[in-house]
């Protein structure tokens, strides 16, 4: 079984702050720093760190061949990554003292995909294989039909969330991935419990993940329903931690874990993140999840 994450490569701009910019405020921050980013990116990074062979497609510009060395350097496969013209995608991310984050982005390079290059990649994998999605990049419903008529798996995390995304074909998603203001947007319900049965009555054949941030998460598929408690550590940066849960949450199922047991290690890889600045230099290995105490707690 392979995976294959078709995904965004942002440059993170990083600014930490005391409390996040209100309209017509001018503010200096504590920190500024650029690294790598993009969920795709963080993602693929997290499914390699957990210990699965992981292949990376999307587009980069000409400066962001630096987001290439760091997959590559992290154990992903950058064979099918492509450079394009035009400026790579980037991120503004303000981290305020408690940890927190809000995010602008701009697509850039990671809009640049064609139904062509999308063919190409597709055309390199086999039915059972998993492709990874999130909503950083164009041509998501396209990429969708075509993979489920290939036999793809289709894991699909529906953020950042956009009206559009209503549009999609989920039906033809194995695993919906979405955190309570996406799960919101899709279900136009409030309450996680309302959120989770209106978005499985919606698409009853696609297994959903609804991660609730402190509260844990709830996992709904044919197994059951399951519900996950989060750890408690103190937050430094939250920037990765859902990315950090899907890596882990896929490495679950390249392992052929129960629900149970992949919730367990996602929770505790996500909690190891939040304890450190930065994105994808956050996510940790599969050995230190493996070993660390935060996991024998749940």
């Amino acid at each position: 079984m392979k995976v294959l994450n078709i995904g965004s490569c942002n440059i993170d701009y990083v600014y930490q702050v005391d409390h996040f910019v209100q309209p017509g405020e001018t503010m200096d921050c504590l920190s500024m720093q650029a690294g790598c980013g993009g969920k795709g990116l963080n993602q693929s990074i997290a499914i390699a760190q957990a210990g699965a062979e992981v292949f990376h497609a999307g587009s980069i510009g000409p400066e962001g061949e630096f987001l290439r060395k760091k997959l590559e350097d992290k154990g992903v496969d950058t064979s099918l990554l492509r450079t394009c013209k035009g400026a790579n995608g980037h991120a503004i991310i303000q981290v305020d003292r408690q940890g927190m984050n809000c995010i602008l982005l701009y697509g850039g390079s990671n809009q640049q995909l064609t139904e062509e290059y999308v063919d190409s990649v597709l055309a390199q994998f086999s039915p059972g294989d998993i492709l990874v999605l999130q909503n950083e990049i164009n041509l998501i419903p396209y990429i969708m039909e075509r993979a489920h008529a290939a036999g793809l798996r289709i894991a699909f995390n529906a953020a950042p969330y956009q009206e559009t995304v209503r549009n999609y074909p989920l039906d033809k998603v194995t695993w919906l991935i979405v955190n309570e203001v996406e799960g919101g947007g899709l279900s136009g319900r409030s309450e996680p419990d309302d959120i989770a049965r209106e978005l499985r009555r919606l698409y009853p054949k696609t297994n959903l993940l609804l991660t609730l941030g402190k509260a844990g998460c709830i996992y709904l598929s044919d197994e059951g329903t399951f519900f996950q408690k989060a750890c408690r550590v103190e937050a430094v940066d939250t920037t990765a931690a859902g990315d950090t849960f899907t890596g882990y949450f896929i490495k679950g199922i390249c392992d052929g874990l129960n629900a149970t047991q992949t919730l367990r290690l996602a929770t505790a890889a996500s909690a190891i993140a939040v304890t450190r600045p930065g994105a994808a230099d956050s996510v940790p290995t599969f050995e230190e999840v493996a070993h660390s105490e935060l996991l024998k707690t749940l």
